[in-house]
């Protein structure tokens, strides 16, 4: 395998052109749909220019987005986003649903390799049965209104020690051993948030009711169930996602109770408080396992050199031509990706590194994502690219899994590896329950989109705390933890995009499993799988990885269970 990828050769648009204007797209949308297709073979290739369209037009979005996060401050580049999202997305959107319908028509359809079409076909078929004329202008406003969670966010920082933070910087005192800093710290983040509380929520109840109008428009009873067919949930159902809760409840809770009754033991306090939950006891300093962007892209490569050259070789490609943009500043948006490009292949990873010990997380997570769109490149339509969520997210969280066996070359430090260790297991199972909660507040909050603020807060805390073990006490910061929920932008830019982490999570738990069963099989198994992009089923895509699709409560319990065992080790 070769990680050093060419852009795609252009064929049916010319080499120098770029997104500009609507008028100079347009000719390039109009021909595809008025070209005869009088073979299989032309049918191949018009699907094959659709591709390249797609491709270039997919590049120059994500491009304007990944420019806005990277500096929130800029109005150009706010304005060049919005301008995409006003002026061209809704305007190429009918032309699609006319390409999509010409698709379906045409008699060689049939002709088609029906195992390596199948996925893409039925993803056609999907869209067609979405498309509303009456959407196009509410989508576009989502697609603005959405991404002013960012610009709130960004604009997000506290002062401590005479200094300012962004709250993602200012997260690693809530690590320390100074209990009095962490509490002023979280006192501190608590009260910056609440200052947006209003307007975060009026963004979100704006948001809800133009997505149940767009659920509605398209004859359905409401978002969620628009967003399920949208989302190509075509292997799963919601009754599967309530199973999920209330396996997470029954099997993984306790196990989380005792992860934070054990830490509450560690840090010899009475009470263990929300700025105890991740913080060392006095004598221990948290784990720096790096103080640059620098350091930690250059030894996250060394990490995937271990795991095989060509993953390295992925991390070696993007630092090289400048697809990084890592540590965190103020006017940045928060959060963390990897944003795929389609047409010259090599992905953009946008983090907030700020020294910490989930920062690496983030980073050998972002490059697990990295690897894919490597994988999946070469495949021969833009649409096979475009791998459902929870495949992707089996990519990264497989990744921090096992890189874990090579953070030595973060830390020198016997002790303080074991300890990275343990913190990477702890998160790989204490983080199902706020997936559960994220989840099931998303069901409830779209089922009945004409809720009130009020109700809102009340729904939500009624699900927290059937999620939140007893353990930690939140006593005079209510407030706060009834407002908690604005913390996850998916809920605001990406609705119903989580419960994927819970299922992918639960494959990345297998793939590690056989991991340490026979390392090479593993690699070569998640290779192949991430190689198939979206040219299989999930369940199909998950057997390639030798793991199973498998949302049961057994399956859940068994997989519970070897994580406890696996913790206990440590």
């Amino acid at each position: 395998m070769n990680a050093d990828i060419k852009k795609l050769p252009r064929h049916f648009l010319p080499e120098t052109f770029e997104v500009t204007t609507w008028d100079a797209l347009q000719p390039y949308y109009e021909a595809l749909q008025q070209r005869d297709i009088n073979s299989v073979a032309d049918l191949e290739q018009w699907l094959k220019d659709i591709s390249e369209l797609e491709a270039v037009v997919s590049e120059d979005a994500c491009w304007r987005q990944i420019k806005m996060t990277c500096d929130t401050t800029n109005k150009e580049l706010e304005d060049a986003f919005t301008y995409f999202c006003m002026e061209i997305q809704p305007r190429l959107q009918p032309y699609a649903d006319a390409l999509n319908k010409k698709l379906l028509d045409t008699p060689f359809l049939k002709d088609l390799d029906q195992g390596l079409y199948k996925t893409y076909l039925r993803n056609v078929e999907k869209q067609v049965k979405l498309f509303r004329e009456e959407n196009i202008p509410l989508q576009a406003e989502l697609s603005v209104t959405g991404q002013q969670y960012g610009v709130i966010s960004g604009k997000m920082t506290i002062t401590v020690n005479g200094q300012e933070y962004t709250l993602q910087q200012a997260a690693k005192f809530l690590k320390n051993e100074d209990r009095a800093l962490r509490e002023e710290v979280f006192g501190k983040t608590a009260a910056r948030r609440l200052q947006d509380r209003e307007a975060l929520d009026n963004l979100y109840t704006s948001l809800v009711q133009k997505r149940d109008l767009v659920a509605k428009n398209a004859g359905f009873a409401n978002y969620r169930d628009y967003k399920f067919v949208e989302l190509g949930r075509f292997d799963y159902t919601k009754e599967d996602c309530f199973l999920f809760h209330e396996a997470v409840k029954t099997h993984i809770l306790p196990l989380v109770q005792q992860i934070l009754e054990k830490q509450q033991a560690k840090l010899k306090v009475d009470k263990l408080r929300p700025w105890d939950t991740e913080a060392e006891p006095v004598g221990v300093k948290p784990l720096e396992p790096f103080q640059t962007g620098e350091e930690l892209i250059t030894k996250t490569i060394e990490i995937f050199d271990q795991l095989g050259p060509f993953f390295g070789d992925c991390l070696r490609v993007m630092k090289k031509i400048g697809r990084l943009d890592l540590e965190s500043r103020i006017g940045k948006a928060p959060g963390g990706y990897n944003c795929p490009l389609p047409e010259t292949g090599v992905p953009f990873i946008f983090m907030n590194a700020a020294g910490q010990m989930g920062d690496v997380t983030t980073m050998v997570h972002e490059g697990g994502h990295a690897v894919h769109s490597f994988l999946s490149h070469n495949l021969s339509l833009s649409a096979f690219k475009e791998y459902p969520m929870e495949i992707a997210e089996v990519a990264s969280m497989s990744m921090e899994l096992m890189a874990m066996g090579y953070l030595d070359i973060f830390f020198d430090d016997k002790e303080e590896l074991r300890r990275a260790r343990l913190q990477q297991l702890e998160r790989s199972v204490t983080v199902f329950p706020w997936i559960a909660t994220i989840d099931k507040f998303q069901h409830w909050v779209y089922e009945h989109p004409q809720h009130t603020t009020e109700e809102r807060t009340a729904k939500w805390l009624e699900i927290l705390n059937e999620f939140s073990p007893a353990v930690v006490d939140w006593s005079g910061y209510e407030d706060y933890r009834a407002a908690s929920w604005q913390r996850q932008l998916h809920l605001f830019e990406v609705p119903f995009y989580y419960i994927e982490y819970g299922i992918a999570q639960l494959g990345a738990i297998a793939m590690w499993k056989q991991f340490k069963e026979n390392k090479q099989a593993a690699l070569d198994n998640y290779v192949q799988a991430l190689s198939l992009g979206n040219t299989k089923t999930l369940p199909e895509l998950y057997k390639a990885a030798g793991i199973r699709f498998d949302l049961s409560p057994a399956y859940i319990k068994e997989l519970a269970d070897f994580m406890r065992d696996e913790i206990a080790k440590i």
